[in-house]
């Protein structure tokens, strides 16, 4: 048997929902207009800040995003409640998360030509899980069929190349046969749909890859994985502190300061050439230089972080074939964005083209992988 290691099929789920820039403003600003009505005399004194309006049009030119699909659009745009309306399925049930799941693996197991039978480790990978335990990981081998074992991963934004990174690392040492990777990003619940500055930033999506052997590849579309390469950076620009400690914190467990909030332009500044400088060195290892990839897919949180990472990298702007954006019908997905980018776009490619996945987020976070097709 070769050690060649390789991605034999990948998988998207879409839930059915979507929210374009228009809905979710016009919900934001009734919003915005109630509140500073209800707080008017405290707005006056100046002990409380009014909320500013948003247009779509903002929304566009700040982040390239023109929609998002969201997995229960009830309650999102409903300026009472501000938050999706998602009810609480009972411990018997197969929990929201692991269905987001399922419905990616089963297409990615369907690309690769895979059964469960094939399959001996199962990785859900994601910014955010539901619960502590059990592993959605391990209600998903269960309800797929799949013997083995199952883990769950957190890595923000980097979690899918990261769970990516250990299948390769998996099948490289014999310690698998096949490896399922499901990036099932539930982002909707931790978004704070009364901040104007990130309320349009994130989507619910799943996705889903197949690593194994290429000695056991049958699929149309196979990708040697060449090699992977990971960093992380200490920062506190990007937060989600939502957890089981704010029970004993006394504090409320949904405040503003519990969801996802950011520094935008401290991670702008710092992110781009951090991510430009690990891309570079990855393909240095294997002399070679951006002018040799074909395809980029990139992590999908910004269009204008891509469009100065490109340019780095390339000394111009990237064409949309060279550097698919999948951002402004799916918004920022979490780790799942290079995989839908994936997903969406390496049919194409011809055998000997080299591609790039790279994943880069909170944390800070990098991970990419390079691949090339068989």
């Amino acid at each position: 048997m070769t050690n060649s290691v390789v991605i034999s099929g990948s998988g998207l789920w879409n839930p059915p929902h979507s929210i374009s820039n228009e809905e979710l403003v016009d919900a934001y600003n009734a919003y915005a207009t109630q509140f500073n009505q209800q707080n008017a005399d405290e707005i006056e004194s100046g002990s409380v800040t009014a909320k500013p309006l948003s247009s779509a049009e903002f929304i566009q030119k700040a982040s390239g995003i023109r929609s998002r699909y969201c997995y229960m659009k009830d309650g999102v745009l409903d300026i009472n409640r501000m938050r999706p309306a998602i009810p609480e399925r009972s411990e018997e049930a197969l929990s929201d998360q692991a269905e987001m799941a399922i419905n990616a693996a089963k297409l990615a197991l369907e690309a690769a030509n895979k059964s469960a039978d094939d399959i001996d480790v199962v990785i859900v990978s994601c910014a955010y899980t539901q619960r502590s335990y059990p592993a959605l990981a391990i209600e998903v081998q269960e309800a797929l069929g799949i013997q083995g074992f199952g883990f769950d991963m957190l890595v923000a934004c980097s979690a899918a190349t990261f769970a990516l990174h250990r299948a390769y690392e998996m099948i490289s040492a014999g310690t698998a046969k096949g490896v399922l990777v499901i990036n099932p990003e539930l982002t909707s619940p931790q978004v704070n749909y009364c901040d104007r500055d990130s309320h349009f930033i994130f989507g619910d999506v799943s996705t889903a890859m197949v690593v194994e052997h290429a000695d056991t590849a049958t699929s149309e579309h196979v990708f040697d994985i060449l090699s992977t390469k990971a960093v992380t950076q200490y920062s506190n620009n990007i937060r989600s502190n939502f957890g089981y400690v704010s029970r004993a914190n006394d504090v409320d467990p949904y405040g503003a300061d519990k969801l996802f909030h950011q520094e935008g332009r401290k991670v702008f500044k710092e992110v781009c050439p951090m991510a430009a400088q690990h891309i570079s060195e990855h393909l240095e290892r294997h002399e070679l230089t951006s002018a040799d990839v074909k395809r980029w897919w990139l992590h999908q949180a910004n269009i204008n972080m891509n469009s100065l990472i490109s340019k780095k990298l390339l000394g111009r702007e990237a064409t949309l074939e060279e550097a698919p954006i999948v951002l402004d019908r799916y918004a920022n997905t979490a780790s799942a964005g290079s995989i839908i980018a994936f997903n969406l776009h390496h049919k194409d490619l011809q055998a000997g083209d080299y591609g790039l996945l790279c994943s880069f987020g909170a944390g800070y976070s990098i991970g990419s992988l390079l691949v090339r097709k068989r």
